[in-house]
């Protein structure tokens, strides 16, 4: 976690984020991060390793890890929208940000609904914030932004909550030491 007393990050923090950011270049880098849609808007998986970033680290290393996948968004941008920072990028930075405070108010209740409501929230983050700025922006109409909000907001979802759950949870055991090397 973040060392509060200095404000800054933790050896931990700085290898967790260096090693997200570089899965966050990979994913953009290779495109594989953005698959493509009929909408035009593509599907994402770029921001899970925000999430993952906010969860194990909390809000600071979320938002470097999602403010990775906005630069990536922005600068091979294929739609207008995507060319406005506004649209592109701000809303990524707090999709690590949000998860990170979903995952710390319910993580002593249950470890593993703290990780699918911060992925819920997580993605929501990035869905609602994007497509909010690009209808406030008037690059998409209200109606519109609610079908690709349904079409691609939920499948990121499930998605997002799958992917979280299978590196989080043996993340948290090992972490723990409740994790056993089998023979």
């Amino acid at each position: 976690m973040q060392d509060a007393g200095r404000g800054g990050l933790s050896t931990r923090g700085i290898v967790i984020s260096a090693v997200l950011a570089a899965v966050a270049i990979f994913l953009g880098a290779t495109r594989l991060g953005f698959i493509p849609t009929p909408t035009g808007i593509a599907a994402t998986i770029m921001h899970v390793p925000a999430i993952i970033g906010g969860v194990l680290e909390g809000p600071v290393v979320g938002a470097i890890i999602g403010t990775i996948f906005g630069l990536y968004s922005f600068f091979y941008a294929t739609v207008p929208m995507f060319k406005d920072p506004i649209v592109a990028i701000a809303p990524r930075i707090f999709i690590g940000v949000f998860a990170a405070w979903t995952y710390w108010s319910v993580r002593r209740a249950s470890e593993f609904w703290a990780i699918v409501l911060a992925a819920i929230v997580g993605t929501a983050t990035n869905t609602v914030l994007v497509l909010g700025f690009g209808t406030a922006r008037h690059y998409l109409p209200v109606k519109a932004a609610w079908v690709v909000g349904i079409t691609h907001g939920i499948p990121e979802i499930v998605v997002a909550v799958i992917l979280s759950l299978a590196v989080l949870l043996p993340w948290k055991r090992v972490h723990r030491g409740q994790a056993r090397a089998r023979v």
